[in-house]
């Protein structure tokens, strides 16, 4: 587990001058590999090429460093993310007669390029973003993982080519400041995060999960490449006792692979079905007692840890857990937020880096249940589909017009507890009747309409998920199977993923997810729907499954998931800071915000008349991340 940056300099340049850019790009991002740095470069006349990472010892802690080179120095690697099924590619390249010098997972993913070229990429079973220059070819490929588990951000002009594993490396490196993505602002503001290929900076790019980068050194020219060809959701006839079989038998064996590391390892338990089937099947497969770390909340409605102790009592695990306040987030909110290196309102991030922090001091790697949702069918969010469905086809549009104008006055909700009203709140505004209501489901922050209204009419985008549509033929989803795509490709690789990374590099610890493995994935892409959610029964093939192994009804409980009270911290610890950046001068010289409009939004908010906690959050954090790149003297 490491960090990566590259950059190709497209002219001849001053001896050593590649290294003392790539030692600048490392030195930002130590903490995602503590351990060691690696650098290679090349100065040739027309051209310069470096390459260099920092790294976290995970595997083969004695003659894994990077960068590693082919035998006749052909070909150099560096890579960030774990392999999981290395030592099966590696017994296979060994009984075709390819020697090895370590005992790395970086120099399979090197040796099989050298012998199979690209097609070797769709072999890799893990996360991972790395990059290789053949000399051979004049070619340097850079790649990134199926579920886009592990960053990667490059940038292209006349003068340079930069890749890198975070936004800082780059942004800091490049010769000019880049100016704000209208597209990336826009998605920012309806989904709290922003998913790749866009950033918040114009000009710069996240490259695709399970793509890759062809960049041709002679000519200069890049190409962006597919990986594995994704196919459609193919239902087959599978029985429920066969499904219920194959479940087990690929979590466990996904677990299993997951679970390989020279040094300590445990789980983050939240109590929940995902990270408690987790820390069973790593219970069942470790001889020792394994640690789980929970985290819960001072204030009660947020509280869950009563079901991380149940669990953890099951399995008999060295339970660690910790209780955090206001101010907890008070003295880490600031080093959390910026480090995202782009505005990120998933207010998770702060106890995710919180139990990273605490998990760190203990263990080096930690197993997570994140993708349960996606690949299981889990989130709350699938019953809107159903519910939208029977909605419109009973009431008529002009009737539902009338109900949105009388609820009105009795939904309003004036504190950030999330409840039966809020709910209802939401369901009401997300009912669509021409089809595409998932897309303004997944808009977490603000709905079309309220993001036009808080922009200034230039900076608005009519349809900001244009290009998703586009990609996934998904103009108005259905289906569940549906709705898990635009999770796949949206949600999780531009927030959860994200989330997770950025918050435990952080603390230098390595998060790992079982459940995000291509084989989970197409297998249940083959089940059918009432599988997946049978009625009102989300996860359903998951907990039947597992069931058996917990105590009765264990995994129909519900789960609130990792939500924090920042509505509520927005009004107290925050709140100096949040009127800051209300200030009218500071509003109207950034001239991105309808002035009028988002000032009442957060004092609404701030005198407990309304509660807008989303659209104030995610006003917030993108406020914080601007003054500190643009009005840091304000």
């Amino acid at each position: 587990m490491c960090g990566i940056n590259g950059i190709i300099l497209k002219k001849s340049t001053a001896p050593g001058e590649i290294n003392t850019v790539l030692t600048k790009m490392n030195n930002l991002i130590i903490h995602r590999g503590p351990d060691q740095d690696g650098f290679f470069s090349e100065e040739n006349d027309t051209f310069s090429i470096g390459m260099s990472m920092r790294r976290l010892s995970i595997i083969d802690l004695a003659s894994g460093k990077q960068p590693i080179t082919t035998d006749d120095n052909k070909i150099t690697i560096v890579f960030n993310g774990e392999i999981y099924n290395y030592q099966i590619l590696k017994s296979k390249l060994e009984s075709e007669g390819v020697s090895f010098k370590t005992s790395s997972d970086t120099e399979v993913i090197l040796k099989l390029y050298e012998k199979y070229g690209v097609e070797s990429f769709q072999w890799l079973d893990g996360m991972f973003g790395f990059s290789i220059y053949d000399t051979i070819k004049n070619k340097v490929y850079i790649a990134r993982d199926f579920f886009g588990e592990k960053p990667l951000y490059y940038t292209n002009d006349t003068q340079k080519f930069i890749w890198a594993s975070e936004l800082k490396s780059l942004v800091n490196v490049a010769d000019k400041k880049f100016s704000i993505s209208l597209k990336g602002l826009n998605l920012y503001f309806r989904l709290t995060y922003i998913p790749a290929p866009y950033t918040i900076y114009e000009d710069v790019y996240k490259l695709e999960a399970n793509h890759y980068i062809e960049y041709d050194t002679v000519n200069h020219k890049h190409t962006i490449h597919e990986i594995h060809q994704e196919l459609q959701p193919e239902e087959k006839n599978i029985s429920l006792e066969s499904a219920r079989n194959d479940v087990k038998d690929l979590v466990y064996e996904s677990v299993l692979s997951r679970s390989i590391s020279d040094v300590p390892l445990g789980t983050f338990l939240s109590g929940g079905v995902d990270s408690s089937v987790v820390s069973l099947c790593l219970s069942q497969a470790k001889e020792s007692k394994i640690n789980t770390f929970s985290i819960g909340f001072k204030k009660e409605t947020y509280d869950e840890t009563d079901k991380s102790r149940l669990v953890a009592k099951l399995i008999n695990s060295n339970h660690h857990e910790f209780i955090i306040g206001e101010e907890d987030i008070e003295k880490n909110v600031h080093e959390i937020l910026l480090n995202f290196d782009e505005p990120f309102a998933d207010s998770s991030a702060l106890p995710t880096y919180l139990v990273s922090n605490k998990t760190r001091a203990k263990v080096t790697v930690a197993l997570t249940g994140d993708g349960g949702d996606e690949v299981f069918g889990g989130y709350n969010k699938y019953y809107v589909g159903k519910i939208n469905t029977k909605y419109t086809s009973i009431v008529p549009k002009g009737f539902h017009n009338s109900i949105l104008k009388l609820s009105a006055p009795f939904l309003i909700t004036k504190d950030d507890n999330r409840g039966y009203r809020y709910r209802i709140k939401k369901m009401l505004n997300t009912i669509d009747y021409s089809g595409g209501y998932y897309w303004d489901i997944i808009s977490l922050a603000n709905n079309k309409k309220e993001a036009s209204l808080l922009l200034k009419p230039h900076w608005h985008h009519e349809d900001i998920f244009e290009d998703y549509k586009k990609a996934l033929n998904l103009n108005k989803p259905q289906t569940l199977n549906d709705f898990r795509r635009i999770d796949k490709h949206i949600s999780l690789e531009g927030d959860m993923l994200v989330k997770v990374d950025r918050t435990s590099m952080l603390n230098s610890l390595e998060c790992r997810a079982p459940f995000l493995n291509k084989k989970i994935w197409d297998y249940t892409n083959s089940l059918p729907e009432n599988l997946l959610m049978k009625g009102w029964d989300k996860k359903f093939i998951l907990k039947e499954a597992f069931k058996s192994q917990f105590p009765d009804k264990f995994l129909d409980k519900s789960k609130s998931g990792f939500g924090v009270p920042v509505g509520d911290w927005l009004k107290s610890t925050l709140r100096k800071e949040l009127e800051k950046y209300i200030d009218i001068k500071a509003l109207e010289k950034q001239n991105i915000f309808n002035v009028e409009k988002i000032v009442k939004l957060v004092k609404d908010h701030l005198s407990g008349k309304i509660d807008n906690t989303f659209s104030v959050w995610s006003f917030y954090c993108f406020q914080k991340w601007y003054f500190n790149n643009y009005m840091s003297d304000y």
